[in-house]
């Protein structure tokens, strides 16, 4: 990767206001329950966050409720986790922003420039090359990556 195609580093105030929201879709639950978006559903819904799968054919994931599209999510919400590969996340960001969705939170390996991109295009702020979970209130190894991010000066600010 070239240095103009790094991306930018997130702010530490988008990150807040993106978790400042109670309520946000997923993209990339798997019904097999294997998937990181799988552990954001669980980790996020224990936390408090109205977390809601958005999946083409599930009904339900992990015992919620799933949307077919996030035009059809149960309430309306302004951000969305997208934990699927760069393939499927330029699409998902493309069909969050039609749905209205104006923040976007690319967990580490769903960024690409062509997603950076299609958040450009569509006015999406974009958190990418983070893990959510090193910042909705962590626990266990993620208080623990936490704390290194900021001895190495790579937490955002």
């Amino acid at each position: 990767m070239s240095f103009a195609q790094v991306p930018p580093m997130t702010r530490l105030a988008d990150i807040q206001h993106f978790l400042a929201h109670p309520a946000m879709a997923l993209v990339g639950a798997s019904r097999t329950g294997r998937k990181f978006g799988n552990l954001a559903l669980k980790e996020l819904r224990a936390k408090g966050y109205r977390v809601y799968p958005v999946h083409p054919f599930a009904t339900s994931i992990d015992g919620v409720s799933c949307a077919h599209a996030f035009e059809s999510l149960p309430e309306p919400v302004d951000a969305v986790l997208i934990t699927v590969p760069p393939s499927e996340a330029a699409k998902a960001v493309r069909q969050a922003a039609a749905a209205g969705i104006r923040e976007v939170w690319l967990q580490q390996g769903a960024e690409s420039p062509a997603v950076l991109e299609a958040c450009r295009e569509t006015g999406v702020t974009a958190i990418s090359g983070e893990c959510i979970l090193m910042f909705a209130s962590p626990t266990s190894y993620h208080k623990v990556h936490q704390a290194i991010w900021k001895l190495l000066a790579k937490y955002p600010h």
